[in-house]
């Protein structure tokens, strides 16, 4: 019998070529999975009161800030960056929500004094339910719970001043994994506190209950060092804040973590450590010391404890620096130093003397707690070794409540539609068209009631238009002011009366963007009637 095989289906030559070819191009070119984007580090350092030109790179000439100016020198120097607001805890509010003050929720400060003795320092110590400020809704977003989604480890140092102990508007709650630091901000007014906040409880400090505003010893000699010791004690808060601070990085170094450190520095009380002031004094020489008449705590050498300050954080942001590069993520940083509005000119501080808003104006009125540009243009640098062109700057005119924007953009995050920043980050990486606002808008309830808003040019040598309204809540008669900032960056020649066609243009962007406040605080009849 005669068997019959069956011979294996053999594929002709040319199309077994065909298909190892296939094979071998599928090795080396295997299919890709959609590219993550970069995971840096991230620290935000955000002084407070710190001048347009309290910094070297800024045109400051008094005040050392080697560490900071490094930064700029190794990093892009932003030339028309704003605050969200010129007092501290909307601005606050505002860089971590996005919103602008026509949509914020918090537009000013507010103590929640319905609470009962908030201001009393010692009633504050005995019992907690008397610190913090009016919470934020519970339902508020902010660009850290966005950067947690993303795996990051989320940590905040310093002040606070966005709710209160014992209610869900603490940092923990809000997007950080650990909190150091001032819940309170009116506690803030001394450097020399009893307590601060460690995530949700308190850390006693080596100091006595000196509060801040204690007036000056009656019949002490002003002009006697030793009159002014109770108000220096043992544990200077910034001290164990930075120590914390350096130990959330230690802790996280093997991790993408974020890193919000809200300095105290400089507000006022004017306090600092010994030797710095010993360096300062030295250097500028005898000057009249203060008392308090101003608010806050006496110092005996009041220029001399500001620049200490500044040059304090200064010396700490280079250790910071340092530690970045012993641990080896240095290179993978993206380091921002900011502050949250302009100086300051109660509690002994002396704007004037330092030229603390470089080519804007600083005096009382212009600086803090205003709309003017001393009030609300701060210094920014930013500084991402291999990302970021060392020694750059731009004019792209910025504002803190485009950060959720740019972290959004950098690192693919969700951000909310009803957030009203745009991006910077084709500024920041000098790559791809940078969106321009259309305006920049301020809304400010206190100081007898403000608002502004900012039009950048729409063409090459154009007028950068900036409409203020003041005396919107007392019995003064409001103010209609327009300047142009292209050449008159420090406000001084009013030009209303000869552009009535950009006033107009300002109110319609008013009335088209401005929410109606809930807290009743917040808000601005004549705003809220319509603006014209």
């Amino acid at each position: 019998m005669k068997l019959s095989i069956k011979r294996p289906f053999q594929m002709p030559r040319c199309s077994r070529l065909f298909v190892l070819f296939i094979i071998a191009l599928s090795a080396c070119n295997p299919t890709k999975e959609p590219e993550k984007p970069v995971q840096p580090n991230i620290i935000y350092i955000l002084a407070d009161d710190l001048g347009y030109g309290d910094v070297g790179v800024y045109g400051q000439e008094k005040i050392e800030t080697p560490n900071i100016d490094a930064l700029a020198r190794g990093g892009m120097l932003f030339t028309q960056h704003y605050s969200s607001a010129p007092v501290c805890a909307p601005a606050r509010y505002m860089l971590l929500t996005g919103k602008h003050s026509g949509h914020a929720y918090i537009r000013g400060n507010h103590e929640w004094g319905e609470r009962g003795e908030v201001w009393n320092y010692r009633a504050m110590i005995r019992d907690s339910t008397l610190e913090g400020q009016i919470p934020v809704p519970e339902n508020t977003v902010t660009f850290p719970q966005r950067l947690q989604q993303a795996g990051y480890r989320t940590g905040m140092i310093g002040k606070w001043g966005l709710g209160a102990p014992h209610t869900h508007s603490v940092p923990n709650q809000l997007g950080f994994d650990y909190f150091y630091g001032y819940n309170c901000q009116r506690q803030a007014h001394t450097y020399y506190p009893v307590h601060l906040y460690e995530n949700d409880h308190r850390v006693y400090l080596k100091n006595d209950t000196v509060a801040p505003h204690e007036p000056f010893p009656e019949g002490a000699d002003p002009l006697d060092p030793e009159s002014y010791a109770r108000f220096h004690q043992g544990d200077y808060s910034e001290d164990r804040m930075f120590e914390a601070l350096s130990g959330f990085v230690s802790d996280n170094a093997d991790q993408p973590f974020f890193m919000y450190w809200a300095t105290a520095i400089p507000h006022v009380s004017l306090q600092a450590p010994q030797r710095w002031i010993d360096y300062y004094v030295e250097k500028f020489g005898a000057e009249e010391p203060y008392t308090g008449t101003r608010g806050y705590a006496p110092q005996r050498y009041p220029r001399a404890a500001y620049a200490a300050m500044v040059s304090y954080l200064d010396e700490n942001i280079g250790k910071l620096v340092q530690q970045l590069k012993d641990a080896g993520v240095y290179e993978n940083t993206l380091i921002i130093f900011t502050s949250d509005n302009g100086p300051s000119y109660a509690g002994g501080a002396d704007p004037g003397w330092f030229n603390s808003g470089g080519l804007l104006q600083e005096q009382e009125g212009r600086g803090k707690g205003n709309v003017y540009e001393g009030g609300i243009r701060v210094p920014m640098i930013a500084n991402w070794p291999g990302k970021i062109a060392p020694g750059s700057r731009t004019d792209h005119p910025s504002v803190h409540y485009d950060m959720f924007a740019t972290l959004g953009d950098l690192l693919e995050l969700d951000v909310p539609e009803d957030t009203d920043g745009i991006s910077f980050l084709p500024s920041l990486l000098q790559e791809g068209e940078q969106e321009a606002h259309e305006f920049l808008y301020w809304e400010f309830p206190e100081y007898g009631g403000q608002v502004a808003i900012r039009m950048p040019a729409g063409r090459e040598g154009g007028a950068e238009w900036k409409v203020i309204r003041r005396n919107l809540k007392n019995d003064q008669e409001a103010t209609l002011e327009l300047y142009d900032l292209s050449n008159d960056p420090g406000e001084t020649k009013n030009l209303a009366d000869q552009h009535p066609e950009v006033i107009e243009q300002a109110a319609a962007i008013f009335a088209r963007e401005h929410q109606d406040a809930e807290v009743e605080r917040f808000r601005i009849p004549m705003v809220e009637a319509g603006l014209r």
